[in-house]
């Protein structure tokens, strides 16, 4: 892991970009953190809009998680933001725009393609970081997962032993295997849904949620569209992490 660029932000947050391989991300660790005190952390994911266009909202994100002594880190996408172009992907996106402006159904024939290449490339790189972020001293465990694509967030789940609990967006876009792999997620869960998001099928993502497997899972429903996510919303999943990862 090689740091390119760095900055003490106004609230003593550390802020690290960061390149590992072709894998660009960014850290952030608060003042807190060192060897002698050495943090949890949560990995922040986001979705494939590329990392710049969501910068400010995840170095919020970042600071509201460093106010609670917590580390967090986030990477770009395969595809992504300055990435090499992901053709078939990008043709899978087309395809989905092209049948939600029709106003047609989203099917598996839509939904696979676009969803589990990007959960084969991007769950992999981000068990790759994290064996480089763990390897910081002034980061330790335990580790959670929040926001992002939930289908990557599910397979991290569940494959990754590290990750101690996760905080997801609640999305429909799921492919049928993916649904099957929740009901192996165990670690306890937090989950966001809006109730008029108007890129969800609600009931999708209520099915969605019942498939989880963990015995620890909390739904929370909050009215209002994609970007209407009230402030208490932030302070549960803040919550929930600080019960988890202390």
């Amino acid at each position: 892991m090689q740091f390119t660029a760095e900055q003490r932000l106004d609230d003593g947050v550390l802020e690290r970009e960061f390149v590992l391989g072709e894998i660009p991300g960014v850290l952030w660790t608060p003042a807190s953190a060192s060897a002698a005190t050495p943090v949890p952390l949560i990995l922040l994911g986001i979705p494939p809009l590329g990392l710049r266009r969501m910068y400010p909202r995840l170095a919020a994100r970042a600071r509201h998680a460093a106010a609670d002594g917590f580390a967090a880190a986030t990477i770009e996408l395969p595809g992504s933001g300055d990435r090499p172009r992901w053709p078939a992907v990008e043709q899978a996106r087309a395809d989905l725009r092209r049948a939600m402006e029709a106003g047609e159904p989203v099917g598996d024939e839509i939904i696979d393609p676009l969803v589990l290449p990007l959960v084969e490339k991007a769950v992999p790189e981000w068990q790759t970081v994290l064996d480089a972020l763990l390897s910081l001293p002034e980061i330790g465990g335990p580790v959670g997962y929040s926001g992002g694509v939930i289908s990557i967030g599910i397979r991290l789940a569940v494959v990754e032993p590290r990750i101690a609990a996760a905080a997801l967006f609640a999305g429909s876009l799921v492919p049928a295997a993916i649904v099957e792999e929740a009901r192996r997620v165990t670690i306890p869960l937090h989950v966001l849904l809006q109730w008029d998001d108007e890129g969800n099928d609600r009931q999708a993502a209520l099915d969605l949620f019942d498939a989880f497997g963990s015995k620890e899972k909390t739904l929370n429903a909050n009215m209002g569209g994609h970007t209407g996510v009230p402030q208490s919303a932030g302070d549960a999943a803040a919550g929930f992490f600080a019960r988890h990862l202390r």
